[in-house]
């Protein structure tokens, strides 16, 4: 396949060490072979257990220079609410007909959800439909709020959810590609050091055990943790 040739191409260029962040962005502009714009992901494995829940590493950060897109964000609100958050730009809005819809069509044409508490009663039907997807509406990512323009202008500007998995490794977007290089240097680092501050009181030992940069489609470089988990000492 001319897809596995490209990609053998590109992983031969990462050479098997520990690569600083600057050189591991730029590396990865340099081997991308896709033909559209791939986005940029960062895969961080911790040292934490997220069965107990004191070591579960969950959190939000605005990069400081976004995604490359604009996510679609749907509000479920009622009254006044509604209409704040359309003025806000909101791209749907509703109330039960909205939680309704979701329940009986398995929809989810969107790409956040915000919602405000009075409603969580009707929303918290929908665990099985937007958990699995990362989208449940939660107040630790602020995403549960009366503050509807706030939380969609965060949304809007690049904000972005991480939260380990139940194999301890977070995956996140950091941008795209064609970003330049310094844009995407800073959205890298933004995200990294949001987990590694989010590190629990109750991890013990080596927190951040290893991070991976990757384009959607390429190989990933793996980067020098020492200096993350130098900031956790």
């Amino acid at each position: 396949m001319a897809t596995g040739k490209k990609f053998e191409a590109a992983a031969k260029q990462v050479e098997p060490r520990p690569y600083a962040l600057p050189e591991a962005v730029s590396l990865v502009q340099k081997i991308k072979f896709a033909k559209f714009d791939e986005t940029v992901e960062v895969h961080m494995r911790l040292g934490v257990d997220p069965k107990h829940a004191d070591q579960m590493v969950r959190g939000t950060v605005v990069l400081p220079n976004g995604l490359g897109k604009s996510k679609k964000v749907l509000v479920i609100a009622s009254g006044d609410k509604q209409r704040e958050a359309q003025e806000a730009g909101a791209d749907l809005v509703g109330g039960d007909d909205m939680v309704t819809k979701i329940q009986t069509e398995n929809w989810t044409d969107f790409d956040a959800v915000i919602a405000t508490p009075d409603m969580m009663r009707s929303v918290g039907k929908l665990g099985k439909v937007l958990g699995p997807r990362g989208l449940m509406p939660n107040p630790k990512t602020g995403t549960v709020t009366t503050d509807v323009a706030q939380a969609i202008k965060e949304i809007k500007a690049g904000k972005v959810e991480f939260r380990v998995d139940k194999t301890g490794v977070i995956h996140a977007p950091v941008g795209k590609v064609s970003f330049p290089t310094d844009k995407l240097l800073e959205n890298a680092n933004s995200l990294i050091q949001a987990v590694v501050k989010a590190k629990p009181s109750a991890a013990k030992g080596k927190y951040v055990r290893s991070v991976t940069l990757c384009s959607t489609m390429g190989p990933g470089v793996p980067l020098d943790v020492a200096v993350f988990n130098a900031k956790q000492a």
